[in-house]
């Protein structure tokens, strides 16, 4: 996930083979505090499937790309280069492939002037902060630093189900067409940028608003409902609904779909520990049609959004569970109507603090999983400060109409 510079590396390890070794050995260390990364899937007579923990081991790669230098892998500006998909291994596996093959791997790969540490993970053993965990775990493990938080593996939760999921004949297969032409590219959103767009959303919002009195004009704020502002995300998210519905021209009468990853861990009560190893998330829908969402300005489809978010608190998480046990059932992906986008991911992970003892990473990019038209990852800019990075795959026609949409482009920079 990572791109390093050389110029970041210290005097030791002195050669690549060196490095490689060292990250051998931390790995072998963090795979010793997340043993289910280590092991393999088993399904029982019963149907349910279980991790064994059986220390069947990761996959390590390494790999020569010298031929590829730092701003082959950035391309500011352009769309994200398919040479990055050789980075990461399990190309096009779908995760039933856990019962004989391993559940996480890590590759390596020399650059001309840079190293991208590469990891993939089975999404039904983790999701996004479990990951960001181990992955940082690794690196911390491999700069010689202290590990202040170990996961946590209880499984008394409410997502511990008991119900068997049916799996068709030879695994499941993958819902949407993986060859399907589309274009990727990250979208750089400053601090400013998304203030800019948090203010319009927040617009004449905020409840409680009065005069101080003193005959300055000044505004305060009395009794704000707390959960009444509209989030930078939110208000992000909403200018690419929005962007990418007006490029997609569909019919007004047309129902599109924005599909948002939410972590449930905070959400229940009790809280869950923040550090629980596994899968926390539920996919929030919100729904609204092409005339309504273009008709009305971004602070209404902005609102549409927060209210959903904000309405996601413990009942509605153990009753999306429950549907779920009512009738358990694998969650497609893909954009069969056309009209969807699916937001994964998050700004918030720590995506820029592995240091592997070489600095702070150049980059984050992501490999080939789960990518279709409409499929957007959010990341944290490198430069923090609420600067986001949006990975954006787009059918090829509406990146292109995306491109050349002042409305869109206006808040996005280099």
């Amino acid at each position: 996930m990572s791109l390093h510079s050389k110029r970041c590396a210290p005097p030791h390890p002195s050669s690549f083979d060196d490095l490689v070794s060292s990250l051998r050995r931390s790995l072998s260390s963090a795979l010793s505090l997340f043993p289910p990364l280590a092991g393999r899937f088993y399904t029982s007579p019963s149907g349910h499937i279980y991790i064994t923990c059986n220390d069947a081991g990761a996959d390590f790669v390494a790999a020569s790309a010298k031929h590829v230098t730092v701003s082959d892998v950035l391309s500011p500006g352009k769309d994200v280069p398919l040479l990055v998909r050789e980075f990461f291994v399990f190309e096009r596996l779908v995760s039933y492939n856990g019962h004989h093959k391993p559940l996480a791997a890590v590759q390596v790969t020399e650059l001309e002037d840079g190293v991208f540490v590469g990891c993939t993970v089975n999404h039904c053993v983790t999701d996004g902060t479990s990951f960001w965990h181990f992955f940082n775990t690794f690196a911390d493990l491999t700069s010689g630093k202290m590990i202040k938080h170990l996961p946590d593996f209880s499984r008394h939760t409410v997502f511990d189900c008991p119900q068997v999921l049916p799996i068709p004949p030879g695994g499941p297969r993958v819902t949407f067409d993986a060859d399907q032409p589309i274009r990727e590219r990250i979208f750089h959103f400053s601090r400013e940028a998304i203030s800019k767009l948090k203010q319009r959303t927040n617009y004449n919002k905020v409840n409680g608003m009065k005069s101080n009195g003193n005959g300055g004009g000044k505004i305060t704020k009395k009794n704000q409902d707390p959960t009444a502002e509209i989030s930078s995300f939110q208000s992000l998210s909403a200018q690419l609904w929005r962007s990418v519905t007006r490029a997609r021209n569909l019919d007004p009468s047309k129902t599109t779909t924005f599909r948002m990853a939410v972590n449930c861990r905070h959400r229940l009560e009790p809280k869950m520990d923040p550090y629980y190893f596994g899968n926390a998330i539920q996919s929030i829908p919100t729904m609204a049609s092409a005339g309504d969402l273009l008709a009305n300005d971004l602070r209404w489809s902005a609102d549409q959004l927060h209210r959903n978010v904000v309405a996601h608190d413990d009942a509605t998480v153990r009753r999306g569970i429950a549907d779920w046990e009512s009738n358990p059932r694998l969650f497609p992906l893909g954009n069969a109507d056309g009209a969807s986008i699916t937001m994964g991911s998050s700004p918030r992970f720590p995506m820029y603090d592995n240091d592997f003892g070489w600095g702070k990473p150049l980059a984050v990019r992501s490999g080939g999983a789960n990518k279709f038209d409409g499929k957007i990852s959010a990341f944290p800019g490198r430069e923090g400060n609420g600067s986001v990075d949006l990975e954006v795959v787009l059918a090829p026609e509406t990146m292109a109409r995306i491109e050349n949409d002042p409305d869109f482009m206006q808040y996005v920079s280099v």
